[in-house]
């Protein structure tokens, strides 16, 4: 009954390819493949058949629901015969104006067959070195990157592992730090939901966790069960969807366990997260700093350069925001650009009238933001929902997403992207 009332919903051409999908089933032969699950917890699985640089055949699975096959069938039947390069290029809006659109709430599975489409088409480049070859930094030719010359004081050792770091930063083209100056005022929140925006997007995102004390995001994203492969290449990130995401609480047996490491062991673990996981070729790395201007943060804009810039998170009231400034110097003195700054918990939600309160002081973002000469991006209002959803592995700007207080974090999304351009 119910999967009658969601054929109902659609369009007749959506509607036939979700009741007989075309090209359905595992292909026996195949060399290119992927498998993506989705925020919304749906995965699809595409297979690809290439001969002289064309799809000959292609098939999908999903466990999703009708849109999600009305999705996956049309991204088959559009694929079928182009190039590899064409193949990738389909997107979103392709399928949804062949299927004669989707439901609002189904419009995400035909970025779910996208982005696997997508990721099958890179798995066949990869297995087969077809496409552009993976740059090394013996076939770069960039005399301007700073792996290119060992400096006179490195040993060669030294010079080895800043080498080792650079080839992995190389191949991220864009980078981002949340900061905060003080703890507990929602910068996981703004790492998590930024990075997945920007994976919504169709792009290629990477979330790093470098909170060495209070990993959260794995709780955030409902993958608190999920453990570390390993390669030849180095550590293998978890994936979530179209982003991969490295953690310490993806390293530790029990979520109860404390880290109790002094400076020079945080340190080293935050280079291993740069220099030896593989992170491959993204468009976005967002990295969710530690709280404060320490150690940590200090190692990892150290490292991580050229950053695009830093993203800093406040709460409104005096003792909060006075931090800021303390952020904001602390990336000058770096060289790190401020993209701007986030006042969270500006007021609070109702969430049976939908009336803003102020609880706390308003404004302590703002003003600092003006007395700092920087962009202030936008007040994030305290709403019940982003609790619950960091709190049940529901991202918050996905699955929420008509939310009001959702459309604040996507607006204050376009303008850091805004800032950096393509």
């Amino acid at each position: 009954m119910e999967k009658i009332i969601e054929l109902a919903s659609l369009c007749s051409k959506a509607a036939k390819h979700a009741q007989d999908p075309y090209n359905m089933g595992v292909l026996e032969k195949f060399n290119g493949h992927a498998k993506v699950t989705g925020p919304c917890g749906d995965t699809m699985e595409f297979w690809l058949d290439v001969k002289n640089g064309k799809i000959e055949k292609i098939s999908f699975i999903t466990d999703g629901c009708t849109p999600s096959l009305a999705s996956g069938s049309m991204a088959t039947c559009l694929a079928q015969g182009k190039t590899i390069a064409e193949a990738k290029a389909i997107t979103q809006k392709d399928i949804l104006r062949e299927l004669g659109g989707l439901p609002e709430d189904g419009e995400h599975c035909a970025l779910l067959a996208a982005n696997t489409l997508k990721a099958a088409c890179e798995n066949y480049e990869k297995e087969t070195k077809t496409g552009s070859a993976k740059k090394t930094c013996d076939t770069c030719g960039d005399a301007t990157c700073s792996a290119a010359k060992k400096r006179k004081e490195e040993s060669p050792e030294e010079f080895a592992d800043r080498r080792k770091l650079q080839s992995r930063l190389c191949r991220i083209k864009h980078k981002i730090v949340v900061l905060s100056g003080k703890g507990g005022v929602g910068k996981s929140t703004v790492a998590v939901n930024l990075a997945t925006e920007l994976a919504l997007s169709g792009l290629g995102v990477g979330l790093l966790d470098v909170d060495i004390h209070g990993p959260s995001i794995p709780t955030m994203l409902g993958l608190e069960n999920q453990t570390l492969t390993g390669t030849e290449e180095g550590l293998m990130p978890v994936s979530f969807g179209m982003m991969k995401i490295m953690s310490i609480g993806f390293m530790l047996r029990n979520a109860d366990d404390a880290v109790i490491w002094r400076g020079p062991m945080k340190m080293g673990v935050i280079k291993q997260f740069l220099a030896d996981v593989e992170w491959g070729d993204l468009d976005y790395l967002i990295v969710d700093a530690p709280p404060g201007t320490g150690d940590e943060p200090l190692s990892l804009c150290q490292l991580i350069q050229p950053l695009d810039g830093a993203v800093i998170v406040t709460t409104p009231q005096k003792v909060a925001a006075v931090d800021v400034r303390k952020s904001i110097s602390f990336c000058r003195q770096l060289q790190v650009p401020v993209l701007g700054v986030i006042e969270n918990m500006s007021g609070f939600v109702c969430p049976k009238c939908g009336e803003l309160t102020q609880i706390l002081p308003s404004g302590g973002g703002r003003k600092i933001s003006d007395d700092m000469k920087v962009p202030f991006l936008g007040a994030i209002p305290m709403d019940p929902a982003i609790a619950q959803s960091g709190d049940s592995g529901r991202v918050f700007v996905y699955h929420e997403g008509a939310n009001p207080t959702a459309k604040i974090m996507q607006e204050i999304i376009k303008q850091i992207i805004k800032q950096i351009g393509n």
